[in-house]
């Protein structure tokens, strides 16, 4: 599943361009597509400029991949009010971040969950754990509690990068929750582990790769996935080298799919990292 950027053209949401990512992500083998969370610069959009992504998203994708728009918020309350908002756009899930900034406790973490859920019953939630950018780490035995007592939260994204986290979960809520990686960097173990899949970042980039490394550990072809994922490590290290959307906003550009407009407080790439991005992207045979 490919968290998607988004394309911008004097201050405005790139509607074409947008599409056009959507159709590139489908024509090589995404399944799933998340508009509006980190990648997508969700927090310097208005509320509008959201609801309009997700649903230009939702048409492009319908019948062909699972969309799992961005609700999260460090307030319960207006996540539920977002949630409301993709649910009603058409939207198959809603990817709900663990409250940021503000620092809940565990069961904080479990109540905001449980309290969405309540809001919208039957309405799939997928978690989502990012301690390097929230400050809180949402810990197994809440995900085990969410699992036994809130059956909206039907996955987690799981972006600690740690093949142990994976385990731990896995080890206490076996197969009652879908496991999804967050970090590119070590989709394969987490496949290993026990996960099922990746939200990720380079797919934007390059989505074939990426699904071809799944689909191959899937097979349990982990040497033809060792093989994928090495050869992609560089690109994920240049796609990160640089806060995330920097680099694969300027990788797209590069592509001659997006304009490289980012909103303040985020500037553009180094000279000398996109040198080697554009380096790394011709290596790949992207451009």
């Amino acid at each position: 599943m490919t968290a998607l950027a988004t394309p911008f053209k004097n201050g405005q949401l790139d509607e074409a361009a947008y599409e056009g990512l959507v159709d590139y992500q489908l024509a090589n083998g995404i399944s799933g597509l998340i508009p509006m969370g980190t990648t997508g610069e969700a927090v310097t959009m208005t509320a509008a400029e959201r609801t309009r992504a997700i649903a230009v998203c939702v048409k492009r994708a319908k019948g062909k991949a699972k969309v799992i728009a961005g609700a999260g918020s460090n307030s319960t309350a207006e996540c539920i009010d977002s949630v409301k908002a993709v649910r009603e756009l058409g939207a198959d899930a809603a990817l709900v971040v663990t409250p940021y900034y503000n620092k809940p406790t565990q069961a904080g973490l479990y109540e905001h969950y449980r309290a969405i859920a309540k809001a919208h019953p039957g309405f799939p939630l997928v978690a989502y754990n990012v301690p390097g950018r929230t400050g809180v780490d949402l810990l197994p035995e809440t995900v085990l509690k969410l699992v036994e007592t809130v059956p909206e939260v039907v996955a987690l994204k799981e972006a600690t990068g740690l093949a142990t986290r994976a385990l731990d979960i896995v080890e206490k809520c076996g197969e009652r929750i879908t496991l999804l990686s967050g970090d590119d960097f070590t989709v394969l173990p987490f496949l290993a582990c026990g996960g099922k899949g990746v939200i990720s970042v380079s797919s934007n980039v390059a989505p074939k790769l990426m699904s071809d490394l799944v689909a191959a550990a899937k097979k349990g072809d982990f040497a033809g996935a060792r093989k994928v994922q090495l050869e992609m490590q560089a690109l994920h290290r240049l796609l990160f080298v640089e806060s995330n959307p920097i680099p694969v906003k300027w990788a797209l550009h590069l592509m001659g799919r997006f304009t490289p407009e980012l909103r303040l407080p985020l500037t553009p790439m180094s000279e000398g990292n996109a040198a080697k991005l554009r380096e790394e992207l011709k290596r790949l045979k992207l451009m």
